[in-house]
């Protein structure tokens, strides 16, 4: 008796830019994200599964509010690290508000690859749902019509 295989958690999945569907296949064709020329390249569908991975013209679009609340989670984020581990009052002769600023800035440049792959795959999964038995339901592709005929008129 073969063993069921665990549920993969949907955090691990979206963090290593699994397919929503099945999160086995790769979404990106380079898994490196500061690759410049090609971090935003995807695959066509799932390697695994067959979802596609642009569900219609401009689907994608959607990922810059996603990617804008990423950068102020972020942005956050660094604030209270920041406030807490070195301080920070709003007094004059301060300048730690300068330098935290300064230093969030640099990092959410340095981090900006991996927001924008990590907004996408988020996009996609709210759109596609995880199906356990995704090898005994095959996607049905749809017909392509060729530039020229005309399919069944």
């Amino acid at each position: 008796m073969a063993s069921k295989k665990s549920f993969p958690q949907f955090i691990i999945s979206i963090f290593s830019n699994k397919c929503p569907r099945c999160r086995e296949g790769k979404l990106y064709k380079h898994n490196n994200p500061y690759n410049f020329k090609n971090n935003m390249e995807m695959n066509k569908e799932c390697t695994s599964c067959g979802q596609a991975t642009e569900i219609e013209v401009g689907f994608y679009y959607g990922t810059g509010y996603v990617s804008y609340g990423l950068s102020v989670a972020f942005s956050v984020a660094t604030f209270v690290a920041w406030k807490v581990l070195i301080g920070m009052t709003f007094s004059v002769d301060d300048d730690r508000m300068l330098y935290w600023m300064a230093t969030n800035i640099t990092l959410l440049i340095v981090v900006q690859p991996i927001l924008m792959r990590l907004s996408r795959t988020l996009w996609l999964g709210w759109f596609v749902s995880y199906e356990e038995d995704w090898k005994s339901n095959p996607i049905e592709k749809p017909e392509r019509v060729v530039e020229g005929q005309m399919n069944n008129w």
